[in-house]
């Protein structure tokens, strides 16, 4: 197959008592694990719960660090320092390379989750920060990011891999940026749009916008689909199929860049 693409997933993100998403029944569908690392969601047990379980389905694992923001999400901005930004990426993606080494696999990646993965797509300080602390950790790992973003031109500047990330269940705006959760239509759960969507991106590098026009794309290496939405498992499990009937290899990202 001439194309292939990874398919990603934000897991991980119970917390204690409060369950988000069904992680093993998403598994099955995707290639990478997002983990998320106890700052926007998930805790201890629930991190090493789900490397062994991305473990037991074969799926790469990386680490998905946010903001210090619990009660939000991660989706809500905060102005951090670049030292407690750095220490905190270190924290949290150093934690989930302890759980990793226990169950004896490795990390492959690190996407920021929520809003430091939007504020580092347009402010070069966080982007640079984010790559220094990535690269202290181990330069080997790959960063996910959006084509064109200040976090992937930092990364490249640090000599660190970078795999370009397509969102197939959100709306683009017509400079590149992903349309706000709070607007009508940024979610998209029809699953044939989602496959279309993502082919066309893998394929011809295009996606339409909200406003209705195809926005240029630039290499597509990776595919996102968010785990906390009510149809996450079906998006996952018709992507994978679907783009291996427009014949696109679906495989971890860890095995082409």
């Amino acid at each position: 197959m001439k194309f292939r693409a990874d398919l990603n997933c934000d897991l991980g993100e119970s917390f204690g008592n409060f369950k988000i998403g069904d992680d093993e029944k998403m598994m099955p569908h995707i290639t990478s694990a997002n983990i998320a690392c106890g700052f926007h969601a998930g805790d201890p047990v629930t991190m090493d719960k789900t490397v062994r379980l991305a473990k037991r389905f074969k799926v790469a694992i990386g680490a998905h660090p946010g903001l210090p923001d619990l009660m939000g999400f991660g989706r809500r901005e905060m102005q951090l320092t670049q030292e407690e930004l750095k220490t905190a990426i270190v924290y949290q993606v150093g934690a989930l390379q302890g759980f990793a080494k226990a169950s004896d696999v490795k990390l492959q990646h690190v996407k920021p989750h929520g809003a430091l993965y939007n504020m580092a797509t347009e402010d070069e300080d966080i982007s640079s920060t984010i790559a220094e602390a990535v690269k202290a950790l181990d330069s080997r790992l790959i960063v996910f990011a959006m084509p064109k973003s200040q976090l992937a031109k930092a990364c490249l500047k640090a000599g660190i891999k970078v795999a370009h990330e397509f969102f197939a269940d959100r709306a683009y705006n017509s400079d590149g940026s992903l349309v706000s959760r709070k607007q009508a239509g940024s979610i998209i759960q029809d699953a044939r749009i989602v496959v279309e969507r993502a082919v066309k991106a893998v394929k011809s590098r295009k996606v339409k916008t909200i406003g209705g026009k195809d926005l240029s794309l630039d290499e597509v290496q990776t595919i996102c689909v968010h785990g906390d939405t009510p149809a996450a498992v079906k998006l996952a499990a018709a992507l994978k199929r679907g783009l291996a009937e427009a014949e696109v290899k679906v495989e971890s990202v860890g095995n082409f860049i």
